[in-house]
């Protein structure tokens, strides 16, 4: 099978604490970049391992380099500014938290000005002899926060000339990656997700865009990154609506995204959350055409307990009758550590939600 895999996952994993206590003394010049680079190197070999051993077919490099699962990305790109951010809400099981992370605004003319991900690929590629996955945030991520004031003006008086400019910048990124080899990406995109919760369409209002235009210019967007591509690349999408220490931001069915995310949106395959109520029902699934492929994100990423066979195996039929069963696969919700803080379980959780992952797709499939 091509991906996406009947058993597959989002991408990041935890990050083991010698990881984390390497990129703390790196921020506090106790040892060199090269010197984190080698610990992240011999950590990937490692869970690259540990991803083979427990049967996973799509295996990534668990975005151990990374701190956060789109700024290390796209504050790479000329033109794109990260500065302090604005707290904001967080849902918990318990309660709210609050948390500020960094703000990206776009302060000149975007350009791809080096190859982001095409090493960090290489190098997963050389240690894994299955389809190595490269995950990036997705093309909406630089104009959803800011809307039209997160954009300089004076760069930038015309917004068409804008979205222009970063499609073409993503696009020199995916050829580079399609030129190393790499055969499976996934765009992360919170912000079709952000658009099915009421707070944060009135918030898109605020900043003067129109919650019901914006899933039909971010399906223009990323078409205008990846049509055109390949026959033998994958690209999916995954839709998040937030991720940080088993906290959550957007709440709310795909009702309001559903026509635009499935038949304007030219991607191969959906990385969708449905772990629990927030992320609504199955019947937006109706839209999704003949030829795509949806992965059903049924296990949680937030907490250690794990879904039983049975629950697992009566909500894939449940969502079969939109889907045909053989469109469908299954995965995580999201990653297990979408910043470098990491979700709060253990490693041990995390790879017994991923054997139970692969037991369930062979029974139901196999």
């Amino acid at each position: 099978m091509n991906p996406p895999f009947r058993a597959d996952h989002v991408g990041s994993l935890l990050r083991p604490p010698h990881l984390k206590d390497a990129r703390r003394r790196v921020q506090q010049n106790e040892i060199t970049k090269d010197e984190l680079r080698t610990i992240e190197d011999d950590a990937i070999r490692k869970v690259v391992r540990q991803q083979e051993a427990v049967g996973l077919e799509s295996i990534t490099d668990g975005e151990f380099r990374r701190e956060f699962f789109h700024l290390d990305f796209l504050q790479r790109l000329e033109g794109v500014t990260t500065s302090a951010g604005v707290g904001a809400k967080f849902h918990t099981r318990d309660g709210e938290m609050n948390f500020a992370p960094p703000k990206v605004t776009v302060t000149g003319k975007l350009r791809h000005v080096q190859d982001i991900q095409t090493a960090d690929f290489k190098f997963l590629k050389s240690v894994t002899t299955r389809t190595p996955k490269v995950t990036i945030p997705s093309p909406t991520m630089v104009h959803f926060r800011g809307g039209r004031k997160g954009i300089d003006i004076t760069a930038y008086p015309d917004l068409d000339e804008f979205f222009e400019d970063l499609a073409r910048v993503y696009r020199e990124e995916v050829n580079s990656l399609y030129a190393a080899g790499c055969r499976y990406i996934q765009f992360d995109d919170t912000n079709l997700a952000y658009l099915c919760d009421t707070q944060q369409r009135a918030q898109a209002k605020e900043r003067g865009d129109d919650p019901n235009q914006l899933p039909h210019a971010y399906a223009a967007l990323i078409n205008a990154v990846i049509d055109g591509r390949p026959k033998d690349l994958t690209v999916a999408v995954h839709l998040c609506r937030g991720n940080m220490q088993s906290a959550w931001v957007a709440e709310g069915g795909y009702e309001p995204v559903a026509d635009a995310l499935f038949n304007e949106l030219h991607v191969d395959a959906y990385f969708l959350e449905y772990d629990d109520a927030r992320s609504g029902g199955f019947e937006p699934l109706r839209f999704v055409p003949d030829g795509k492929v949806v992965v059903l994100g049924l296990m949680t990423t937030k907490v250690a307990e794990i879904e039983t066979v049975a629950d697992l195996t009566r909500r894939i039929d449940e969502a079969a009758r939109y889907v045909p069963l053989e469109r469908l696969c299954l995965s995580p919700q999201c990653g297990f550590s979408s910043t470098v803080h990491g979700n709060q379980i253990t490693e041990a959780d995390q790879w017994a939600k991923l054997e139970r992952l692969i037991d369930v797709t062979r029974q139901v499939w196999e």
